[in-house]
Formats: C-alpha cells, structure tokens, sequence
C-alpha cells in the first residue's frame, strides 16, 4: 500500500476556508467535509488564525455613542367639564313587538337596571 503524501495548502485557500468557519452558525465538521480536509486540521487553522488576527495592530474607529432617547414630557391638557345632558336611546324587538326607550344619561344606572329586568 502506497504511503500518504501530505497536501500543501495555499495561504489564500486557506484564509478562505477560515473565512467560511467564522461565519455565523457555520460548523467547522461541515466546512472541512465540503472541502475534503481533516475536521481537526481545519479547526488548527482556524485558532492559528485568529491569533494571527489578534497579533495584528488594527485601527479601530472609536465607537460612537447612540444618542440618547428623548425622554417623554407630560403635557396636560384642558379637557372640558363632562356633560351628562345627554341621553340614552335603545330599540328593543320582542316578540314582533319594536320599542324605543329615551332615557335621560344622568339615570344611566337605573337604565341598566330598568333594562335587565325587561331581558330577562
């Protein structure tokens, strides 16, 4: 039986492979299969690379600060004095029978009361 030879990689094929593996929700095992290469070779790569990442001085933009949320102000408001000159008007039917009650919005309660009666 033949002996294995070892592949030789090229720093771009690489870098891509990497590329793919720090992807969001990418799984390392999926990316090497799909490739051909060895699940723990790959995640060797993907550590050296990040270090080299982090050895690397970058220049960072200072983050910007969201500006703040206006803070709601309370506001009141003049609302008019309630009314209750109104009235309350309902149309019953009942047994082929149509009524129509006015009454005053002031007794609304005894509306109420005058009306569960009739329902029942």
């Amino acid at each position: 039986m033949g002996r294995r030879r070892r592949r030789r990689h090229s720093a771009e094929f690489k870098a891509g492979v990497i590329a793919e593996c720090l992807k969001p929700g990418v799984s390392i095992a999926a990316v090497a299969l799909a490739h051909g290469l060895n699940a723990n070779m790959l995640r060797k790569w993907v550590i050296d690379g990040e270090h080299q990442l982090a050895s690397v001085p970058r220049r960072v933009a200072p983050a910007e600060e969201p500006a703040p949320a206006p803070q709601p102000t309370f506001i009141p408001l003049a609302l008019p004095a309630s009314a209750v000159d109104g009235e309350i008007q309902i149309e019953l039917q009942r047994a082929g029978t149509t009524i129509k009650i006015v009454w005053p919005a002031a007794a609304a309660r005894d509306c109420a009361a005058w009306l569960r009666e009739w329902l029942r």
